[in-house]
């Protein structure tokens, strides 16, 4: 068995990445513990392992005193003396009393040990190397999907995609290949939980950045995204070099790049706007297609306006049941109060607010 060990020691040192330190320290504490379970838990005992030769010492610790009141836990000054010369009051002198047939506990003990380490450094392993793709897109396979989630297979790790992060309408089929958003890895007691999107704001930026260059490298930033999953979503884009259009890059020559992502998503509607520090151009961007004829800011809340659009244009801006305000209220971040030329009289409109 002593050879086994320290071979087994050494593999794991080397394959899995485990010191062999960690075990046999690991390896000891559980060794005291099973002798102490076994054999008398009132002794005070300490079990070394040799790592070189696989030989394993179980020692009883016994402190010097004047006189001995349990002799399991202490030693005379006069014995100690006739051991060695140089022992103290309070000295701990070390009494080997390792059991003919401790091989066998300690053989079963260093298994549960070594199983348990090398779970608890896979765990790990698999921990850090998904930890690393928190908020970034990653493709995986669907393994099989029930009442509330669809399980996707990463390599190494089972991922759960709840049924709020699921396209409306999508199918998922076992073996399909899909491309989700790793929202959140935790490390959960019965291993790493990878939580993944399809419906995040953040699948479709990297979704952008994948497909535009310009994105990619920097040259065209993503200011914001508005999504309603499946359906459509806005994104606002600006332009770093004065010499590139953002929203002509990032939609591509007849809308080849947007189409490829339009289609990832299962035929979810792109809006591409231009950002811009004035405010109201920027509403009235995000409100496309619909014209806007005028945006007035509220002067008793900075993050209120009221656009005014033509009569004709009115359902356009609102959209179908509120979508498209609702939207551009989400991109821009402003409480968005639409009205037609002949409203602006003073009747009521609908109001869509920013709800995140």
């Amino acid at each position: 068995m002593s050879k086994e060990l320290v071979s087994a020691l050494n593999s794991l040192e080397e394959d899995k990445g485990i010191k062999k330190e960690i075990i046999v320290e690991a390896l000891e504490a559980a060794l005291t513990s099973a002798y102490k379970r076994n054999y008398g838990q009132a002794q005070n005992v300490e079990v070394e392992f040799d790592d070189k030769k696989g030989n394993i010492h179980v020692y009883a610790v016994k402190k010097v005193v004047e006189e001995v009141a349990d002799s399991r836990l202490e030693v005379s000054i006069k014995d100690a003396l006739e051991l060695n010369k140089g022992y103290e009051l309070d000295d701990e002198i070390k009494f080997e009393v390792t059991p003919k047939n401790f091989g066998r506990i300690a053989a079963q003990t260093a298994k549960q040990v070594i199983m348990q380490r090398v779970r608890e450094a896979e765990r790990t392993m698999v921990y850090n190397k998904f930890s690393k793709y928190q908020d970034e897109l990653i493709t995986g396979e669907v393994e099989r999907q029930d009442g509330h989630f669809v399980y996707v297979d990463l390599g190494q790790v089972e991922a759960v995609m709840p049924a709020g992060d699921q396209i409306p309408g999508e199918v998922y089929r076992p073996q399909d290949k899909v491309k989700v958003y790793v929202n959140k890895v935790e490390d959960a007691t019965k291993g790493p939980q990878v939580f993944v999107s399809r419906t995040s704001p953040g699948l479709l930026k990297r979704l952008f950045e994948e497909e535009v260059p310009e994105i990619y490298d920097g040259t065209v930033e993503i200011v914001s995204i508005a999504r309603e999953a499946g359906d459509r979503a806005k994104v606002s884009v600006r332009s770093n070099n004065p010499d590139i259009d953002p929203v002509g890059t990032t939609v591509g020559t007849r809308g080849q790049r947007v189409q490829t992502i339009v289609n990832e998503l299962s035929g979810e509607n792109m809006d591409v706007v231009e950002w811009t520090d004035d405010n109201a151009q920027y509403i009235a961007n995000a409100l496309n297609p619909s014209e806007v004829v005028d945006v007035i800011f509220d002067p008793e809340n900075e993050r209120a306006c009221t656009v005014i659009v033509p009569d004709y244009q009115l359902s356009l801006a609102i959209g179908k049941k509120g979508q498209n305000a609702r939207l551009a209220a989400k991109l821009t971040g402003y409480k968005i109060d639409i009205k037609s030329e002949s409203e602006v009289s003073g009747n009521s409109s609908d109001i869509i607010e920013d709800n995140e």
